[in-house]
């Protein structure tokens, strides 16, 4: 059994890149540490205890753009809240 498949690790992480979101916000690492809290949340539950190094970093991948792409739905910029310039600010 590899670090791989300690659900504490994956939870630590999880927390690391949490923090990282914190001091360089941006949207990035926030999605890292979801995909990371569930992968360690299945390896908790026994759901994805016995999986390969490569099939846990495939999941928390898929996990982490999932989770990149709702948080973009939910917290993107909202249609009309662009302001568009006509004309240049040198003309």
């Amino acid at each position: 059994m590899g670090w791989f498949n300690e659900w504490w690790i994956w939870m630590t992480a999880a927390l690391v890149l949490a923090i990282a979101e914190v001091l360089i916000p941006g949207w990035i690492f926030f999605g890292f540490a979801v995909g990371a809290f569930f992968m360690g949340a299945m390896i908790w539950l026994g759901i994805g205890a016995g999986l390969s190094l490569a099939w846990s970093l495939v999941i928390f991948a898929v996990l982490s753009l999932v989770a990149y792409v709702i948080m973009r739905q939910m917290f993107g910029i909202r249609r009309g809240q662009v302001k568009l310039w006509d004309r240049d600010i040198n003309d």
